[in-house]
């Protein structure tokens, strides 16, 4: 899929939840995204560092959780549209991510689609805002 990705320029209330994020996982993030609606900060980091990021058993990103006050997801960078998406979505089973007139077509397997909407469609909004915010995406459909 041929989706050109948008630079993204860093505001200084993401810089500052970035240095909190390495200061409390010793990981660096090369993205952070603050979804004030569901109260959490979405940081993208380089797959290899993603489980120390993360921390056994959860244990730095609950710590850097707790230094930003606000719930941390943390997902795998890449540049890449679909491996993004798929990223987002673990672990739900992605069968095919596609772009139909503007929109992005997520098809997930059946037993699935709840944990790929997620709590009040948590997972979906997720997936809208690093699509939109990487590739100018709008809309989300999973099916």
């Amino acid at each position: 899929m041929e989706i050109e990705k948008k630079d993204i320029k860093l505001t200084p209330q993401e810089l500052r939840a970035i240095s909190l994020f390495y200061s409390a996982t010793g990981k660096p993030a090369k993205d952070c995204v603050i979804d004030e609606d569901n109260g959490r900060i979405i940081f993208l980091v380089d797959p290899a560092d993603v489980p120390m990021a993360i921390g056994k058993g959860g244990a730095n990103a609950r710590r850097a959780s707790s230094l930003l006050g606000k719930n941390v997801e943390v997902v795998e960078y890449s540049p890449l549209f679909e491996a993004l998406a798929r990223n987002a979505l673990a672990p739900v089973r992605v069968i095919s991510i596609k772009e139909e007139n503007g929109k992005v077509i997520v098809k997930v397997r059946d037993e699935d689609r709840g944990l790929a909407i997620g709590t009040n469609g948590k997972t979906a909004a997720k997936l809208k805002l690093l699509l939109s915010r990487y590739f100018g995406i709008k809309d989300v459909v999973i099916r």
